[in-house]
């Protein structure tokens, strides 16, 4: 095995790392020390921090994890048992596991050649009961939102991003989060910015803001409760929902160390592709966008022969993975239907994630690349 370069780990290079401020323990140290540890003042400030940065004109309302931001999301979009909407087949269940919970309809729709949403598959599967179009910005790579949003003009319908890997990509110089309907972002361990767990749901109209407030904290006016004029009543469903100070606290550390963290991941993405451009049996997944600015969570590529690939990477100390899969494979989704998705089913067996996070250097990326130029 030839050695392993500048990756500080007994493991080799490993798929994911969590990306740790390097002030957060002074971060939280500081909340641990205050009478909020809890939903307070941190948690405002990250909201406003991040809408600041990201989603101005719309606001951010911090939760305890992406799925809560997507419930969330689903709920003030209006959607209600028996309605239709429009989902990627290929996600995280957190997606579309929520719909479960409402009663909701799962329309799957099929992929793109990088397993992004088919948009011309969607523009097939709209009907008088579509609510809504969910789309997915699969590893950081944004989905072709001009047609998405010029299909819920047309139909009126909702359009939520699943922004989970995308935090800071880019579409038509505009930041992901800052157009749509909703838009929600995750900070769980791996994420660009961590919490440790957490989300930020976006909301575009002003007039569901104090709507999502509450029925982040159980249906209450918290706000009022707090100044002691709340009338003691609740009269919509809520949950808890909730950031917390703690959270918040590390979360405000990720956001200020963002940009040299975002321009790391960038690099080696754009590293892998220079570098893996003619080699046979492989092609990175989204390179060739001009109007879009890839986030560079995940970094994915296609290739032939998968199998005998992880093998050939394992065993010169690197780490390989699918991470997500085709969510029409899950029994609670009523289960697979040959052929209904044909170009989800032409690139199932050749998808890989390859290293991409804070402790990958560049030295690590060429490695890799010299591994995967021996063939396999």
């Amino acid at each position: 095995m030839n050695e392993l370069p500048l990756m500080d780990t007994q493991d080799g290079i490993v798929l994911f790392y969590p990306n740790i401020p390097k002030n957060a323990a002074q971060a939280v140290s500081e909340v641990l020390n205050t009478r909020w540890i809890g939903q307070g003042p941190k948690v405002d400030e990250f909201e406003k921090r991040f809408q600041a940065k990201f989603t101005d004109p719309c606001t951010c309302i911090a939760v305890g994890s992406g799925t809560d931001a997507l419930h969330l999301a689903y709920i003030l979009a209006g959607l209600e048992e028996g309605d239709e909407v429009i989902v990627p087949v290929f996600t995280c269940t957190a997606t579309n596991i929520p719909f479960l919970y409402m009663g909701v309809k799962i329309v799957f729709a099929d992929v793109d050649e990088n397993l992004n949403l088919d948009v011309n598959h969607v523009a097939s599967l709209i009907t008088p009961r579509t609510k809504a179009i969910v789309c997915v910005h699969y590893g950081g790579l944004p989905c072709d939102m001009s047609a998405l949003w010029e299909m819920g003009k047309a139909h009126n319908i909702a359009i939520i991003e699943d922004a989970a890997h995308a935090i800071g990509a880019k579409y038509k110089d505009h930041y992901i989060g800052s157009q749509s309907d909703f838009t929600i972002f995750s900070f769980q361990a791996i994420k660009h910015i961590t919490t440790g767990d957490g989300g930020m749901l976006v909301i575009k109209n002003p007039a569901l803001v104090e709507k999502a407030k509450r029925i982040r904290w159980f249906g209450i006016d918290r706000s009022s409760k707090q100044k002691g004029i709340w009338e003691n009543d609740i009269t919509e469903v809520g949950y808890k929902y909730q950031l917390n100070d703690i959270a918040a606290s590390i979360g405000l550390e990720g956001l200020a160390e963002f940009d040299d963290h975002l321009a790391h991941r960038q690099n080696l993405y754009r590293l892998y592709a220079k570098l893996l451009k003619n080699v046979e049996g492989i092609r990175v997944i989204g390179t060739e966008y001009t109007d879009r600015e890839h986030a560079a969570w995940l970094l994915t590529a296609e290739v032939d022969d998968r199998e005998r690939l992880i093998v050939h990477l394992r065993n010169h100390g690197i780490e390989s993975a699918q991470v997500h899969y085709r969510n029409d494979r899950y029994s609670i989704f009523g289960g697979r239907t040959t052929g209904k998705f044909p170009k989800m089913d032409a690139i199932e067996e050749r998808y890989i994630v390859l290293p991409l996070h804070a402790k990958v250097t560049e030295a690590n990326v060429e490695y890799i690349a010299e591994v995967l130029k021996k063939g396999w």
